[in-house]
Order: structure tokens, then C-alpha cells, then sequence
């Protein structure tokens, strides 16, 4: 743990000089090895001068949410231009990626949690927050209606407005049930903090209960059943962190019920971690069922009750109920009430999810962004716009396109269509005269309308959603930051591509996501990492490298001190099974 906070401690002392690169060596402990770990970081964008500052008006910029794209454009945004307001239920944020962990109390919760004003009074400049929920965005009239949620207080529940003349929805997304019968009644979900301390009382009640003298065996066996449906990274890192307790914890303090402790993940895919290379998808189902957790793959839950849950299994089609004392839903994320009906009103209500442009601008009204979870980006195809790429790249109007012709404009296509990139890599096209070849193979000069569409034909092919983590979400929030801190700037010179339905070029690079990699803790001190590159990380030493990144990434020194120091009285004491 002391390699850990050494290099949390450089992570931090680079973060706070921006215009760098920040640099993080990891060492894997168990192998010797160092492993670099970068992530560029470009600086939030220069200052404006001080007689552009005077020349530009502050401008209301409100923020929905404090969730990992709400605190990236916080933390990026220069407020200096801006008069911010921040409106979320929460006044805290929370790495949610810890979530696992506090439920089994290997960390604690007030430990992966950062006020919201603690991280706007580091920040120069001037930030308001109120601790309210939006209930709906009026985008024709630029404001929203909020509504305060304290409980217990003096003063009732109210209802207030907002008005804004830039508005940042960040408010992230709610648990998908799928319309199963009995989840929201019966299941735990693992979102929220609040989330993460009830699945730790219970699991804890669901013990005290078994070691009850009034209990048949049968009744035991119900009640240590752990069901986790859903077998992506979430539920799959809860089955682990849940096997860790019950072996080196729970199980010495209840010795007489630990036999008869179970745990499923249940998954209506092939496999769990699906979205992952396949080689650690195999070696997590192989370390589980090492381990004893029983993996139900092809098997979809049709509904939940109190004690059991009815599932279908898809290779027979049998439908069986399966005893359980706890049920954990981790089966993805659906829209919030209030994102769907802003939908309704922006012209989406067909949409199961806000889309926005490149930039990152909510399609159908103006002064609206949506980051994070809420919404994915609607990329426009290749072949929604060939007509006029054609167009834009003939200069000399003859009807053809050269390839010299095509190699001026390619650059453009490239920044404003990303799924040619992907096309060009997937296909090891080198040099994009490869794409002028006929049928045959034959090299051509030039190629016509038609030619140029067949030419293209099969680069949409490769577009793709980007996932909703937390990733995503921070890199958005970042990018939108430094877009607002150059709108001036980028306003006389624009840096984005040509448009090719227009004249002129956009006024800034879209959106682009840089994938970092992501891990996959599995328990016993073991964890699974795809990185960039292809590269294939399992066992102890990818453990290590999990703690430190996972150190570094903390957003305050505060929260980075409590984590490690959580994980270090893990390894002395052990975990605390009280239920509080």
C-alpha cells in the first residue's frame, strides 16, 4: 500500500500543473515489474485577455448534476467567464467505482466522497449550489423547475425556477428493470452510496438471521443465498468483494452457517464480463467456479418475490424459482423521469436515450448540452452526408473525384466521421488510394459519384455507442469545459473540421473518446485489465496496479488518504461486520 499512496502522490502533484501530461508509475508488486500508466491531459485552454474579458458579458451557465461528467466540466470550466450554478439531490460526489467495496466494508462510505462545496472552494471564482432535483427543463423559455428534497427540516418541501442561457444536463441515469415484475419491491441495486450501505446491513442481517436457533436448515440455506443479477463489471466485482467477506471475515465470526453460504451470478448472455476481451472473461468464470460462485449463464430472471427468484433458462426454455435471502439488480441503466420528458419536448420521445450532436449539443433546441449517462451521441453517417463530402471535395466541378482531390478533403472526413478511422484500421488500408481500387483490384485515377459511394459503402458499419462508465462521462465533461473556455477564441479562428453541408469550418473538434483501458477485480487479490493496445492484464500484479490507479484517480488528497488507509486497516483487521 506504500508504493500506492507514493504514487497517488505524483499522480497529484502533476494534476495540478494542467498543461502537462500527467504520468503515473506503477510498480506490480508480485512480479517486480513497472508497468507506465498515462493519461493526457491537455490544459483547460488558455486565459481570455484582459480586454477580450472586459469586451465579454458573463453568461448564466447552469449545471444538472454532480455525478463524474458534472465534476469534470466543474473542475475544467473556467468560472471567470461564467456565472455557474450547480443544482443536484446530492451535494457530494462519489467515485462509484468503489461502490463494490463499500458494501462489504473493505472501504467506508464517507471515504470515496467529496462535498460539492469543498471542490468549488478550491477553484478561484465565484460557484452557487443548491441541493435540489430538476423535475423539468423548459428549453423554449431557458429555464428550469426544481424542487428542494430535505427531509425532516422546518421548512416544507418548495418548488423554485431557474433561469440559465447556458444549461449542462449531467444528471446521469436510473437502474433499468426492465419491467420485470418485483425488482423495484424486492431487489438491492448498487448506484447510489445510500445503495451500497443497504446491501451491507442486509448482508449482515441475512447472517444474524441464519445463526437464529428457530431456523430450519432449509430456511438457512435460503437466507445465505446471494443472488447477483447481472454479470457485468459491477456485479461481477460484488460477487468477488461478497466471496472475500464471507471467506476471510464473515466466515470466522459465523463458523457454524459458513458452509451454507451460496452465491450466484446470474447472466442471460454466454458469458459474464461480455464486454470485455475474451481471455478475461474465461479466466473470471474459471476463478469463480475455483471459488465456488456459481456462474447461470443463458438464464433470464422473469421476475422477483420476496424470498425467490423465477427464472427462464433460454437453451430448454424451462422456467425454475431459485430461494434467495438478498438480490442485487445490475443489469444496465435506463432514463430518468425528467430526461424523458425534456425527450417529449425536443422531439426524441421515439428515443430511448437524449442524443446529441458531436459536439455534445441536445438535437432539436439550442444552449442545451447533455454529458454522461443521460445521453449518447447520434454520430451522423458517411453516407447521410456523401453527397456533399462529394461535392465539397470536386473543386474543379467535373463530376470526378482524383485522388489528390480526395487526400485534401480526407482529413476532414476523418475529425468529423471517426467510424472511417476505424474502417481504415479494422481493414489495415494503409494509404487511401487503397480505396479507389475497382472490383478486380485495379488501381483508378478517379471514380465518380457512384464509385465514391461503393468506395464508402462499409464504413458506417463500424459505428458504435459509446459505453456508459464513468470514463466516458469524465472525458465529456472535460472536453465540454475546455470548449466553453475557448469560445471566444475559437469564435474569430475555428479549430474544427470544414463543413461539408456549408460554408466554413465548425468552431471546435468534436468529441472524441480516448479508452484508457478498465479492470475487472475478481477477488482473492486478483484482477483482470484491457488496456490500449491489445494488452491482456490478469492475476495478483494487475491487483496492484488497481489500487494505485484507483488511488490516483480520487478527486482530492482527502478522499486519496482515507481510501488507502481503508484498504490498509483491511489488511490488519479485517472488515467490520457491525451493522451500522
Amino acid at each position: 500500500m506504500r508504493f500506492s499512496s507514493i504514487f497517488a502522490g505524483v499522480s497529484k502533484l502533476v494534476n495540478d500543473y494542467p498543461s502537462y501530461s500527467k504520468v503515473l508509475v506503477l510498480f506490480a508488486v508480485s512480479t517486480g515489474g513497472a508497468i507506465a500508466y498515462s493519461e493526457s491531459q491537455q490544459g483547460i485552454g488558455s486565459h481570455l485577455s484582459d480586454a477580450k474579458q472586459t469586451e465579454f458579458k458573463k453568461k448564466k451557465m447552469l449545471l444538472l448534476g454532480t455525478g463524474w461528467a458534472g465534476i469534470s466540466f466543474l473542475k475544467d470550466l473556467d468560472p471567470s467567464m461564467y456565472d455557474v450554478k450547480v443544482v443536484s439531490p446530492r451535494n457530494y460526489f462519489a467515485f462509484t467505482p468503489l461502490l463494490p467495496s463499500v458494501t462489504c466494508g473493505t472501504v467506508e462510505a464517507r471515504s470515496i466522497v467529496e462535498p460539492i462545496r469543498n471542490i468549488m472552494r478550491k477553484r478561484t471564482g465565484e460557484f452557487e449550489f443548491c441541493e435540489a432535483e430538476c423535475i423539468k427543463i423548459d428549453d423554449v423559455n431557458k429555464k428550469i423547475l426544481c424542487r428542494s428534497i430535505f427531509e425532516n427540516c422546518a421548512v416544507p418541501t418548495r418548488e423554485f425556477l431557474l433561469d440559465y442561457d447556458y444549461l449542462v444536463i449531467a444528471v446521469g441515469a436510473q437502474v433499468n428493470t426492465f419491467n420485470t415484475p418485483g425488482v423495484l419491491e424486492h431487489c438491492h441495486f448498487l448506484k447510489e452510496v445510500e445503495d451500497a450501505q443497504k446491501i451491507r446491513k442486509t448482508v449482515i442481517d441475512c447472517f444474524e438471521q441464519a445463526v437464529l436457533p428457530d431456523l430450519s436448515e432449509e430456511e438457512r440455506k435460503r437466507n445465505l443465498h446471494f443472488v447477483i443479477v447481472g454479470g457485468g463489471p459491477t456485479g461481477v466485482e460484488f460477487a468477488a468483494e461478497l466471496h472475500d467477506y464471507v471467506v476471510e471475515d464473515l466466515g470466522m465470526i459465523y463458523p457454524k452457517v459458513k458452509d451454507l453460504v451460496k452465491i450466484s451470478v446470474v447472466q442471460s448472455g454466454d458469458h459474464i464480463l461480455n464486454t470485455f476481451d475474451e481471455r478475461i472473461s474465461d479466466f473470471a468464470e474459471k476463478k469463480f467456479s475455483r471459488d465456488g460462485i456459481e456462474v447461470l449463464t443463458g438464464c433470464r430472471v422473469v421476475s422477483v418475490k420476496e424470498d425467490s427468484i423465477i427464472m427462464n433458462k433460454k437453451s430448454t426454455g424451462e422456467t425454475c424459482s431459485v430461494p434467495a435471502g438478498m438480490v442485487v439488480w445490475s443489469t444496465g441503466v435506463g432514463t430518468r423521469p425528467v430526461i424523458k420528458d425534456f425527450m417529449e419536448h425536443v422531439g426524441q420521445g421515439n428515443r430511448r436515450v437524449l442524443a446529441t450532436d458531436e459536439w455534445l449539443r441536445v438535437k432539436g433546441c439550442n444552449d442545451v448540452f447533455a454529458i454522461g449517462d443521460c445521453a449518447t451521441i447520434d454520430q451522423r453517417k458517411v453516407m447521410d452526408d456523401i453527397l456533399a463530402i462529394f461535392k465539397a471535395a470536386d473543386e474543379d466541378n467535373s463530376g470526378t473525384l482524383t485522388i489528390t482531390e480526395f487526400r485534401d478533403v480526407v482529413d476532414d472526413i476523418l475529425v468529423s466521421y471517426p467510424q472511417l478511422d476505424a474502417f481504415l484500421k479494422n481493414n489495415h488500408v494503409k494509404d487511401v488510394k487503397d480505396l479507389w481500387k475497382d472490383a478486380e483490384g485495379n488501381d483508378r485515377e478517379e471514380v465518380d459519384l457512384q464509385g465514391f459511394k461503393l468506395a464508402l459503402a462499409q464504413v458506417d458499419s463500424q459505428m458504435k455507442s459509446l459505453p456508459a462508465t464513468a470514463q466516458v462521462a469524465a472525458q465529456q465533461g472535460t472536453y465540454l469545459a475546455k470548449c466553453f473556455n475557448r469560445v471566444i477564441e475559437c469564435k474569430d479562428t475555428p479549430e474544427g473540421p470544414r463543413r461539408f453541408s456549408g460554408s466554413g469550418r465548425h468552431k471546435f473538434l468534436p468529441f472524441r473518446y480516448k479508452h484508457l483501458g478498465q479492470f475487472a477485480p475478481l477477488g482473492g487479490e486478483q484482477a483482470a485489465a484491457e488496456l490500449p493496445g491489445d494488452w491482456v492484464s490478469m492475476g495478483h500484479s494487475t491487483q496492484w496496479l488497481w489500487y494505485s490507479v484507483y488511488a490516483s484517480k480520487q478527486v482530492s488528497w482527502r478522499t486519496r488518504v482515507l481510501v488507502v488507509a481503508d484498504w490498509t486497516r483491511r489488511f490488519v483487521f479485517g472488515r467490520d461486520s457491525s451493522r451500522i
